[in-house]
């Protein structure tokens, strides 16, 4: 393990999803190119990961406590590390929130904002500096189609999203100088049991604060849709695992992934105009005029792509 060709490899939020999903695909690299460090906050939700990792476990698959939000913890994670050496850093730990705005406290924002903005921020300081003395490291951060062109009702996650991407736009031109690869993952919809059960779980909640014509279209026209768009279009975390490992293994990664090529019609809207009234009047038209037809459209998309686009990236250029 300890050869030159063997990478060290962090990643943030392993318990589920995505962040178990490549943990696993990379420890079980036939050619034994990963030690990976899994990391999530309560081992006690580790048993699914052991479970994947199987023979892996142990060998080129490890498990450290980490909470990105906290200062000490990766620290401490990063400093059990053997030279605190890091070569590739996935931040992978996120998490979501839906809704009116005027339903969700600052309180719940700001957890967002913790996780996903400051939560990788942290993560990126603490393995940074020794990557700049290397000259050499690849830094990976798990963002979202959401974070390049947003859609009603995603507010504050699109906006942490944003966030990220910004701060991140910035450092690449930084790190370019220490031979560093910073790389953006932007998924759409990842189709998980756990997704769709968050979103019926939220037409169930009330939404205090907000007038009922938005808890209208927000329950019955963009929740029932956005449950139709998982199941047509949205990915597995294995095929979002297996784009990672690709821009991973790439000499010259893209800056901006996009993993489900189905979205790249979308992202085209925004750098199509510059004044952004095409990509606000399409979502006002898909969501307000065509919600109730929402369903065959993403149906119709599906089928047009004849399926197989989905399982290709594109970056946005």
């Amino acid at each position: 393990i300890a050869s030159g060709h063997t990478k060290m490899v962090l990643i943030t939020g392993c318990s589920s999803g995505i962040g178990l999903s490549l943990a696993v695909m990379l420890a079980k690299d036939e050619k034994k190119r990963y030690r990976v460090i899994a990391t999530m906050r309560d081992l006690n939700r580790k048993d699914k990961l052991v479970e994947a990792a199987g023979d892996a476990y142990g060998k080129t698959l490890s498990l450290a406590v980490l909470d990105v939000c906290n200062d000490e913890s990766v620290k401490q994670c990063v400093n059990d590390i053997k030279g605190r050496h890091v070569d590739i850093l996935i931040n992978n730990a996120g998490i979501g929130i839906v809704g009116p705005v005027e339903s969700i406290t600052i309180e719940e924002m700001q957890a967002v904002f913790e996780t996903n903005v400051f939560g990788v921020i942290r993560m990126i300081k603490e393995v940074m500096p020794d990557m700049k003395k290397r000259r050499a490291g690849h830094i990976i951060v798990i963002s979202s189609v959401l974070g390049v062109q947003s859609v009603g009702f995603h507010d504050v996650y699109a906006a942490s999203k944003f966030a990220i991407e910004g701060f991140c736009e910035s450092l690449a031109v930084q790190l370019m100088m220490f031979n560093i690869k910073l790389s953006l993952i932007e998924p759409g919809p990842v189709r998980t049991d756990f997704e769709i059960k968050m979103i019926q779980e939220v037409k169930e909640r009330e939404c205090p604060g907000a007038d009922p014509e938005t808890v209208h279209y927000f329950k019955n026209l963009y929740l029932p849709s956005a449950i139709n768009i998982f199941l047509a279009v949205g990915q597995t975390p294995k095929e979002i695992s297996k784009h990672i490992k690709k821009v991973m293994e790439t000499s010259k990664p893209s800056f901006r992934n996009l993993t489900n090529s189905l979205y790249a019609p979308i992202v085209a809207l925004k750098y199509a105009d510059e004044s952004g009234d095409l990509s606000v009047n399409f979502f006002y038209h898909m969501l307000f005029n065509l919600g109730p037809v929402l369903h065959y459209t993403v149906i119709a998309m599906r089928f047009l792509s004849f399926g197989f686009l989905k399982n290709h990236s594109v970056s946005p250029k």
